[in-house]
């Protein structure tokens, strides 16, 4: 999110036609820039010579190389739109899910509107990339860039959301980094990020002609074969991990001993919310204490009396109800990897397809699949799950957001209608820092600090915010 750069030469055509007649060679391109040499002979090389029978062969190339330019340089708009329709999503769930729990998270197994966002704005990084690395003049350079790119989102997903920040109802700030949260949305998406822009930089074939469905495919086969084995190492420890039996403590408020619960596993291959091997690797890797504690299944039957809303634990309710638990884990961060991958193909088409009718064919044959699989996996057992990032769930979201972007596609980019998409895509320029203010609380929290007297009298409580 956010991670896309216009892609823009450094002169336009005008000025270019101007400087070939006069015999001075075009500025050179950027590593991360869209736009070839200016102008190019029928062997492939650059004319430079300005008299004689080149001037004329300039004058010829100029007018189709102009237009070609003006096709490059333009911006494709719906993929903002996308990423704007994703972040007013994510937004309307964010605050209408606590009174609408049927537009919140699913509490396990199972789909809701919410459960699409980051599988859409994962989807959107993945086709920025495949048009950001088009062209590489140094791959050293670009991987320097990918990487500094990645740990800035890594940080700020550590302010954000690791804990420093308390919220609503809480003026003050600071985090134990003992039980600071490691992981996040801004941090699965640095991971997700880095790995697709490593494959886009190192990956990919040197042959640039892609004119059938195979040869695309086989300029990227490398990419294609790490896919496999990421879907491969995740459904290998997701199903084949021995889950022991585990215990956690949690703070009580009469007593400074903290509570003791004890959770019996023994299994392999469970999927459930307290034997899963998605959380075991998180408690062993990055401790229980630095795992969100609100965790999504306190939403489910079993812990709530209030279920899909969260509410008071049931009489009889299971002893892993209150253990924390991250949604945006460590193997399950594996898929959301796949499904940046699955968004770089669909860039591939763009950058390797001109025409609009072989973009969308190609874009929905490939959702469609996706699509079908995805219910098919889900009918035969491996359910739909946000939580754990299911390959079901992966191939589903993935082929739902292609189908999506399919559709924005035409409408802003072929169909040109941009005017009633507009505040769509200045929210979509603008994805990363709307992130930051609305769904991180951060501009709620500002607004709470200014106050009459009292904490209470603030302008929050006025309009029936945080009250």
């Amino acid at each position: 999110m956010g991670i896309y750069e216009p892609i823009r030469g450094h002169d336009d055509a005008e000025e270019q036609e101007e400087k070939i007649k006069r015999g001075v060679k075009p500025s050179s391109v950027q590593d991360e820039d869209d736009v070839e040499m200016a102008v190019r002979g029928r062997s492939g090389t650059v004319i430079l010579n300005a008299g004689g029978g080149g001037l004329n062969k300039i004058e010829e190339e100029i007018p189709k190389q102009k237009q070609q330019q003006q096709q490059k340089q333009q911006r494709l708009v719906s993929l903002d739109v996308f990423r704007g329709i994703t972040v007013a999503l994510m937004i309307i769930v964010d605050d209408a899910g606590g009174v609408l729990p049927a537009l919140n998270h699913s509490p396990w197994n199972g789909l809701t509107l919410a459960d699409f966002v980051m599988p859409f704005f994962l989807f959107i990084v993945g086709i920025s990339l495949a048009l950001t690395y088009k062209r590489l003049s140094c791959r050293v350079t670009a991987t320097r860039k990918a990487i500094l790119r990645a740990l800035k989102l890594l940080m700020l997903g550590l302010f954000l959301q690791g804990g420093f920040l308390h919220g609503l109802k809480d003026l003050t700030y600071g985090v134990d980094i003992n039980l600071m949260r490691w992981m996040g949305i801004l941090q699965r998406i640095a991971i997700a990020y880095l790995l697709a822009a490593l494959c886009e930089i190192w990956l990919k074939g040197d042959d640039d002609d892609v004119y059938l469905g195979s040869s695309l495919l086989r300029k990227y086969r490398f990419q294609w074969a790490l896919a496999l084995m990421l879907t491969t190492l995740y459904l290998s420890l997701l199903y084949g991990l021995y889950v022991p039996d585990w215990e956690y403590q949690i703070p009580t408020e009469n007593s400074s001993t903290p509570k003791l619960f004890s959770v019996k596993c023994g299994v392999h291959g469970d999927t459930g919310p307290a034997c899963n091997a998605v959380g075991m690797i998180d408690r062993k890797i990055l401790g229980i204490q630095h795992l969100y504690k609100r965790a999504i299944y306190l939403r489910t039957p079993q812990c709530s009396i209030n279920s899909p809303d969260y509410g008071p634990l049931p009489s009889d309710a299971p002893t892993w109800c209150q253990a924390p638990f991250d949604p945006e884990g460590l193997l399950s961060s594996v898929m959301a990897i796949l499904t940046c991958l699955v968004g770089l193909h669909y860039g591939h088409i763009i950058v390797h397809y001109k025409d609009h009718r072989d973009r969308i064919l190609h874009w929905m044959v490939t959702s469609s699949c996706l699509v079908v699989f995805g219910l098919a996996l889900d009918f035969c057992g491996m359910h739909f799950n946000k939580v754990l990032y299911t390959f079901s769930y992966m191939c589903f979201t993935a082929g739902a957001a292609g189908i999506l972007f399919a559709g924005i596609y035409i409408l802003v980019d072929v169909c040109r209608y941009r005017r009633p998409t507009a505040v769509m895509e200045w929210m979509g320029m603008h994805a990363l820092i709307i992130f930051v203010l609305a769904a991180c609380n951060v501009l709620p929290v500002v607004l709470q600090g200014f106050y009459w007297r009292r904490p209470q009298n603030n302008i929050l409580r006025l309009i029936g915010i945080g009250a």
